[in-house]
């Protein structure tokens, strides 16, 4: 298997977790939500367009591995398959793995961002931040 399909996959991994916990199983038949965040929305549109591309037999395979996450979202067994189907789409069809490639963001733009402590946040980026009890802007 390509080094670029694992990365892809690894990639995908956190937005197939929260499309699935999002949407569960209608995942594939549910269109973008407003009232979901950008991630689960970003893993639906991975997991519609590997279930599109596939056959009858892929689409199952692929169902039952969603299906799977739905009921056990804690492990990490069910998560591997799940990313192991995604994998074996990628390797069969080049086409799909250069749509997903486009719809991640490039690796260099994925960023990190840890924030521990009461009250802390965290954000790539930052205009306005106001925390804590009876804070008040000041122009």
């Amino acid at each position: 298997m390509s080094a670029e399909i694992v990365q892809l996959v690894e990639q995908a991994g956190p937005y197939l977790t929260t499309a699935v916990g999002a949407y569960g199983v209608a995942v594939f038949t549910r269109a973008e939500s407003a009232a979901v965040d950008a991630t689960a929305n970003l893993g639906r549109r991975i997991l519609q367009a590997v279930w599109r591309r596939r056959d009858e037999q892929g689409r199952a395979e692929l169902e039952v591995a969603v299906q799977d996450a739905v009921e056990a979202p804690d492990d990490e067994d069910t998560a591997a398959a799940l990313r192991q189907q995604i994998k074996r789409a990628l390797r069969d069809d080049a086409e799909l793995l250069a749509e997903l490639a486009r719809m991640l963001p490039a690796a260099s733009e994925t960023v990190n961002v840890t924030a521990s402590g009461e009250r802390s946040i965290a954000a790539k980026t930052i205009g306005t931040a106001v925390t804590g009890d009876n804070t008040t802007i000041k122009p």
